[in-house]
């Protein structure tokens, strides 16, 4: 197994959006970065805990548990010439682009802000999402940052 954050911003898509959803999964859909996709396509595994991240926001951080709730599939998206994330370079016999579906698990008691996180750089040395210049939507989180993370929540003890 292993942990992921994934970024989404709120006013496209935020975990509250997640939770409605039919089966409280969505489609992981437009990512067109290639270390990001190849997260997705080669490492991710169905079942593996994921940080819902709200980015782009007036406050930016943590606000829910997800998890990988499907094997990678090609993005339909990249397909659709009517679809923000089309890319005409991408053949649905040699795909380009890749998803997961993602589940909603549960909502954290409360945000864990960005800023917050990074106060606590010693202790998540190496942490993707707090290391200069890093504007990844998909990351892995160690699993002990993962530990450290979900300690800084109130009512910890029950860890997902």
């Amino acid at each position: 197994m292993q942990y992921w954050l994934m970024k989404s911003e709120p006013d496209e898509f935020s975990f509250d959006d997640l939770e409605q959803r039919p089966d409280q999964k969505e489609p992981w859909d437009g990512v067109r970065n290639y270390q990001a996709r190849n997260m997705m396509r080669d490492s991710m595994q169905v079942g593996d805990p994921v940080f819902f991240y709200h980015s782009n926001c007036e406050v930016p951080g943590i606000v829910g548990i997800a998890e990988v709730a499907s094997e990678p599939r090609p993005d339909h998206t990249a397909f659709d010439p009517d679809d923000n994330h089309y890319d005409p370079k991408s053949d649905p016999e040699n795909p380009r682009w890749f998803l997961v579906d993602v589940g909603f698990v549960r909502h954290l008691t409360r945000k864990i802000p960005l800023a917050e996180i990074k106060q606590h750089s010693d202790a998540l040395d190496g942490l993707p999402l707090i290391r200069r210049g890093n504007r990844l939507s998909v990351m892995p989180i160690d699993p002990q940052h993962w530990d450290y993370i979900l300690d800084l929540e109130p009512g910890s003890a029950e860890k997902t």
